[in-house]
């Protein structure tokens, strides 16, 4: 079995892989004052509740946008297995079967490059991954393989919690899609401008993306696939027409194909 951890600003998730099967996947919060030992005792019991032995484990893959907990997964990972994980970063890009422009190698993120890969693995094609995350990231691929750019704003959440945060006024609500632009009522407005601006931003991006992706690469906007993945898109997903895939696990997915290559 490979064990995944993709690790987040805000999340860290611990996936377990049988061959290509995607079996187990546990989510911790990120804390960069938490020790390996630490996150080790948390994982434990996870794994005895869940039946499985660490000697299941054949390999480990380790992805992070957080890069002080590198240390501390790396004493996980040698508690387990008794080695190092395979860490994803630009000294092992060019193993990948996707291209990265050499101005970006040391810009982009591995969670999106392994978007890029997973998505490039699945469908061969010229495609737009959105990223609903604690920051909302689109990876534009061409007809090649290649990552053509990246767009990046706060995610969903991230800007309701600055909203919440930063006024005095306004509550904390559930970010639910409101039956109505025209808010009566404090709640309704917030739901109005989160939840349908971020709509807005979505379909503008994309809008504006498949255009210079025509302009720039060449290619029909009608033959771009557009992706969505991360566990917000379910607030977008449901009132807006432009994502041809939902791909919930596109994150590991990438990140597990892109230890086999490493390995390999």
């Amino acid at each position: 079995m490979t064990l995944i951890f993709d690790i987040g600003n805000t999340n860290i998730k611990t996936a377990l892989f049988e061959g290509n099967s995607l079996k187990q996947v546990w989510r911790l919060s990120t804390d960069i004052k938490r020790t390996g030992d630490e996150y080790f005792s948390i994982l434990r019991p996870l794994f005895r509740d869940s039946q499985i032995e660490f000697s299941d484990i054949d390999k480990i893959v380790l992805s992070t946008v957080v890069p002080a907990l590198i240390g501390p997964f790396v004493i996980v990972s040698q508690h387990i297995t008794g080695k190092k994980p395979i860490l994803l970063s630009p000294e092992n890009y060019d193993k990948l079967p996707i291209k990265i422009p050499e101005t970006a190698k040391h810009e982009i993120g591995t969670d999106l490059l392994c978007d890029a890969l997973a998505a490039w693995t699945k469908y061969k094609a010229p495609c737009i991954i959105a990223d609903f995350g604690t920051a909302l990231s689109f990876t534009a691929l061409d007809q090649k393989g290649t990552v053509a750019g990246v767009a990046i704003a706060p995610g969903i959440r991230t800007a309701f919690n600055s909203l919440f945060n930063n006024t005095a006024q306004i509550p904390a609500i559930p970010l639910d899609i409101p039956e109505t632009s025209l808010g009566k009522n404090t709640v309704v407005a917030v739901q109005s401008g989160i939840v349908l601006g971020y709509k807005g931003l979505v379909e503008g991006l994309l809008a504006n993306m498949k255009a210079d992706l025509e302009k720039e690469c060449g290619i029909k906007q009608k033959d771009i696939l557009v992706i969505a993945t991360g566990g917000l898109n379910s607030m977008i997903a449901p009132i807006t027409k432009v994502f041809d895939k939902l791909e919930k696990d596109l994150t590991l997915e990438g990140i597990k194909i892109a230890g086999d290559f490493i390995e390999s």
